[in-house]
């Protein structure tokens, strides 16, 4: 199968901190997302996004810093996992989020990429700039 890999970079006025607790707090992604979340804050713990849409583990945690999480889609196939990695950087007027999801499947590769913008980072903007 063929991969390919997203790079986005994104800015929020908020802290790095709320960055991370937004994407990481059940509670939080459900309201900015507007669906179902469940979200473990440990190491090796698994989550669910868009009522289990998007499912994987977390491979590693710096609180404030760093998110790596294998993560797939429901209609990839079975076994299938791209690798998230997002870091947080304190920028003087908020948090510059840089994002890289690699292996994601070429014909689901546009799907996925709009879909971070349109359902993540703009949401989130709105959420954390409100």
């Amino acid at each position: 199968m063929t991969t390919k890999t997203i790079s986005q970079t994104v800015r929020f006025k908020a802290t790095p901190h709320e960055v991370y607790d937004v994407l990481m707090d059940s509670k939080k992604h459900s309201e900015f997302t507007g669906d179902t979340a469940k979200i473990s804050l440990q190491k090796g713990g698994q989550f669910s996004t868009f009522g289990g849409y998007a499912t994987g583990q977390n491979l590693d945690l710096l609180e404030d810093k760093k998110i790596v999480q294998s993560w797939r889609a429901d209609n990839w196939p079975e076994g299938h996992f791209s690798k998230i990695t997002i870091e947080l950087k304190e920028m003087k007027d908020g948090t510059q989020l840089q994002f890289k999801q690699e292996d994601v499947p070429d014909f689901d590769y546009k799907s996925v990429a709009q879909g971070w913008e349109g359902y993540y980072w703009e949401p989130m903007k709105k959420y954390l700039e409100k």
